[in-house]
């Protein structure tokens, strides 16, 4: 790391709590958290879109890293602006924060936006230090690149089939068990992690290269502890009861793998 990159981390938080705290004004006026969500995956893009222009050397490695992690970034918004805000009501989740916050509840929000434009910061350092490599391309950033295509066409498959599901209004108050959630009941989540990997094997050998291991660390963290799996399978057993606890019984919860015999 060099000054050049703690100016450009530096500017990316400012550049980030700025971004959500106009999200934040946003979700103010239309009555929809879920903006926040759309928010943190765009906010990641629009960083490594910053950290590879503003470098000082724009490398072939430094286009591969913008151009991935953008790429990821902006097909995981728009994935989620059309599924979650777009003629939808607000995420049960948010709603259930509103009532329990009461007249606190905007101060509540504008601290969770803040504090995913952290997160989102956070994460985005691992874009700058696999930038930082030096040298042509090699096999490592073949792997890394592979890694990436497997993850985010994995988290595409998942995420339209879950949508198709959704969408038919057969299956209202069921549980998806299509195409990769019959292997895993958050294939989603799984490929999402997956793919913090690419930037671990890309950027391995640059100075500062190990600390990209934090990135797969902390989304594992979040998934299982925070905001991912917890929230989402609670949410499931009160919308859909029982079927969801024998979905629960027989399907992975995370890595893909055979089902089990229902009992």
């Amino acid at each position: 790391m060099n000054y050049q990159s703690v100016d450009q981390i530096v500017v990316g938080l400012l550049s980030t709590t700025g971004f959500m705290t106009v999200l934040w004004l946003v979700q103010w006026q239309t009555g929809d958290a879920g903006i926040v969500d759309v928010g943190w995956s765009a906010s990641l893009g629009l960083l490594a879109l910053f950290y590879g222009l503003t470098q000082a050397d724009l490398s072939s490695r430094t286009m591969l890293v913008m151009a991935i992690a953008s790429l990821w970034s902006f097909r995981l918004a728009m994935y989620l602006l059309r599924d979650r805000i777009l003629g939808k009501t607000e995420d049960g989740r948010y709603k259930e924060i509103r009532s329990r916050q009461g007249r606190r509840v905007q101060i509540w929000f504008f601290g969770f936006f803040q504090l995913q434009a952290v997160v989102a910061w956070i994460f985005s350092l691992a874009f700058l230090i696999a930038m930082q490599k030096k040298g042509s391309l090699d096999y490592w950033d073949g792997l890394g690149l592979s890694i990436w295509m497997i993850s985010v066409i994995g988290e595409s498959i998942a995420d339209t089939q879950l949508a198709r599901f959704r969408n038919d209004s057969i299956n209202k108050g069921k549980v998806c068990h299509n195409g990769l959630w019959r292997f895993s009941r958050h294939p989603n989540y799984f490929f999402e992690w997956m793919h913090w990997w690419s930037y671990v094997v890309i950027g391995w050998q640059s100075s500062f290269g190990w600390v990209n291991l934090f990135a797969p660390a902390l989304m594992l963290f979040f998934l299982f502890k925070v905001t991912g799996i917890p929230a989402t399978e609670s949410h499931a057993l009160i919308s859909r009861g029982d079927e969801y606890r024998n979905y629960q019984r027989t399907t992975s919860m995370f890595v893909p793998w055979f089902p089990k015999r229902a009992s």
